[in-house]
């Protein structure tokens, strides 16, 4: 795709979103078991494909790329609508091809593709995605996997183990899950428990290079929807100021406000070049990938933070009320920041 046919498509997928996801629906899905609203996602599946998008042809896919996959996630972090694009059809189908079993990728994708299917990767321990929570013995699986996205709802779970990937019916013996209480209440986590567990195994890629991977796809995914949830705090925010009255004056017109919005707009523009960087590095699987995406990493998370932080400071009062979205941007910012782990390094070396 050219720069001008990602602009169409994406003001395609914005059109819809905009229709179809705006507050009132986005705080209706966040209060229901499911977490999202499963016409909008069958809506984006059929109209434009998004769950295809990464998917090879063979699998029924579209065979994109990353890079289009994570448009999508970009505009979703504008709305919030919890919809399983980034669990489902980018984590998860990612991690079915990434096991390079065949007859899985066959079985499972055409549907995921469709948005039919949804699939949850249970990866992280009790102290996080370092170490898998689970663990596998003569053919069966141990051990909870806590963080879980749309794990209580998905069709199949795939199991991140130091061993490997592992495939489990949710209804299997010996599996259990439960919602597991979250600060963003547009995303639902779950915490899934395996007791010898019957698995099955996903090919014989080498666990190590495999986690890796997706660590890298997972955070730069992350960074895409924080540039998009971002860029909505900014809008909110600018428009507000021209509105809001004081002392006579709107209050965009105040010089220190001014200033504000354009630190925001700043470190928003730069987030954006870093995500973009990430985005490019991992669907090109440059040798650079693992580098870009840590930069975004911290940079996309600092930047939302304090964006999200900005908007509610820029509102005033009216920013801490529960009627008003700016309290959800900024639960989502701080729960952003600790998905899929953090890098270990710190952002400035000691000299």
């Amino acid at each position: 795709m050219s720069t001008a046919e990602h602009q169409e498509f994406l003001a395609s997928v914005r059109a819809l979103l905009t229709k179809h996801a705006g507050s009132a629906a986005v705080r209706a899905a966040m209060d229901t078991e499911l977490g999202y609203d499963p016409s909008l996602w069958r809506m984006l599946c059929e109209q434009i494909g998004v769950a295809a998008l990464a998917i090879p042809e063979e699998y029924g896919g579209f065979g994109a790329s990353l890079v289009e996959s994570l448009l999508v996630v970009g505009e979703l972090g504008r709305t919030l609508a919890g919809v399983p694009m980034l669990g489902s059809a980018v984590l998860g189908a990612q991690a079915v091809l990434l096991s390079g079993d065949a007859e899985a990728c066959a079985r499972l994708l055409p549907e995921v593709a469709e948005g039919t299917r949804t699939i949850a990767v249970c990866w992280a321990g009790e102290s996080g995605w370092d170490e898998p929570g689970v663990h596998e013995t003569d053919g069966a699986l141990t051990g909870t996997a806590h963080y879980v996205l749309d794990g209580v709802s998905a069709d199949t779970l795939v199991v991140v183990t130091p061993d490997g990937l592992f495939e489990v019916e949710p209804t299997a013996a010996g599996v259990t899950r439960r919602s597991a209480p979250t600060m963003d209440p547009t995303r639902k986590l779950a915490e899934i428990t395996f007791a010898a567990a019957p698995a099955l195994r996903l090919g014989s890629a080498d666990p190590a290079a495999t986690m890796a991977r997706l660590r890298d796809i997972a955070w730069a995914a992350v960074a895409a929807e924080q540039v998009g949830a971002a860029e909505r705090c900014l809008e909110m925010t600018v428009d507000y100021a021209k509105s809001r009255v004081q002392f006579g004056r709107v209050i965009g017109s105040f010089q220190a406000l001014k200033h504000r919005m354009a630190d925001m707009y700043v470190l928003l523009e730069s987030a954006r070049s870093a995500s973009i960087a990430a985005t490019a590095a991992v669907a090109a699987n440059s040798p650079s990938a693992a580098e870009d995406v840590w930069a975004a990493r911290v940079h996309c998370s600092e930047a939302l933070n304090a964006i999200a932080a900005d908007t509610i400071q820029l509102h005033g009062g009216i920013a801490i009320t529960w009627e008003h979205d700016a309290h959800l941007f900024f639960k989502r910012a701080h729960a952003d920041a600790q998905l899929f782990g953090t890098p270990r390094r710190p952002l400035t070396q000691p000299a």
